[in-house]
């Protein structure tokens, strides 16, 4: 009876041990992903972005303040809102994001981000939220002269620092001269300056520019491949913060659910002529 009684308290004690350690197990995973706690308990969610890229983000003034707009900002809202928190617009150079991402200087990227094997390494992505095409952008009159790769042997095409279009020129425009800058604005005067022949940006970009100025610019013929990882703008995420990636998510999949997304597009494109950026 003794025996029985000692391997039952011995079952039970392991049973605990069990328990205990399964508990600590899930207290230990909830501790390292508080990625959504630490921005409700600072109250602000922290947003970098590279505002050149109408009609997703670009500065205006309004009733004399300066505001960084455009569609990836209504999304930054949505997110903010979502979260109960303030939203915080961190306006800075294309390249410094993913590193300041993993900095904790900011604590999303929407910024036009598209998916990369080499952007992978570092942070993670939401799901897509904008299906993005690449094009050329020259001056009216071009857009029949340049209609092949061929055709852009020995020309100044420029492309922003550190995207995927400066990746992909560089790999299929081996006989162009590429011209690497940091902000799309400066390469766009230069373009209708002379000093360049085409940049290589999304459709949607190029779309604003030659609405906006339809006697400066215009869409080249020339089909621009697009890797297929790189066909989407998503938001970068830190690695492991999984939960706000989950929350992320969840308001991209409703703003597309209930087509509000298409309306704030819209939204940014109407910005965009009203202050003629």
């Amino acid at each position: 009876m003794k025996k029985i009684y000692k391997k039952l308290i011995l079952v039970i004690s392991l049973l605990g041990l069990m328990v205990l350690a399964a508990s600590c197990s899930s207290s230990k995973s909830a501790s390292k992903d508080n990625s959504v706690k630490k921005i409700q308990d600072k109250g602000t969610l922290v947003v970098g972005t590279s505002a050149d890229f109408a009609p997703f983000e670009f500065p205006i003034v309004k009733d004399g303040q300066k505001q960084i707009v455009g569609y990836d900002m209504m999304i930054a809202k949505k997110i903010a809102q979502a979260l109960h928190v303030k939203l915080k617009i961190q306006n800075e150079e294309f390249s410094s994001l993913i590193t300041d991402l993993r900095g904790n200087k900011i604590d999303l990227i929407i910024a036009g981000l598209s998916v990369t094997k080499q952007r992978e390494k570092y942070i993670s992505f939401s799901k897509p939220y904008y299906k993005a095409t690449d094009v050329l952008l020259v001056r009216k009159g071009n857009a029949e002269k340049y209609d092949s790769v061929k055709s852009l042997v020995g020309k100044s095409i420029g492309v922003q620092q550190s995207s995927t279009q400066e990746t992909e020129a560089k790999k299929r425009f081996k006989k162009s001269n590429l011209i690497v800058e940091s902000a799309v604005t400066n390469m766009s005067t230069e373009l209708s300056q002379g000093k360049l022949d085409g940049i290589v940006v999304g459709q949607a970009i190029a779309a604003e520019y030659v609405a906006k100025f339809p006697d400066k610019y215009s869409i080249a013929k020339v089909k621009i491949p697009v890797k297929k990882d790189a066909q989407t703008n998503n938001i970068g995420i830190r690695k492991g913060d999984n939960e706000l990636k989950k929350r992320v998510n969840k308001v991209i999949t409703q703003l597309q659910k209930n087509g509000e997304d298409t309306k704030m597009f819209n939204e940014a494109k109407q910005l965009q002529d009203k202050y003629g950026k």
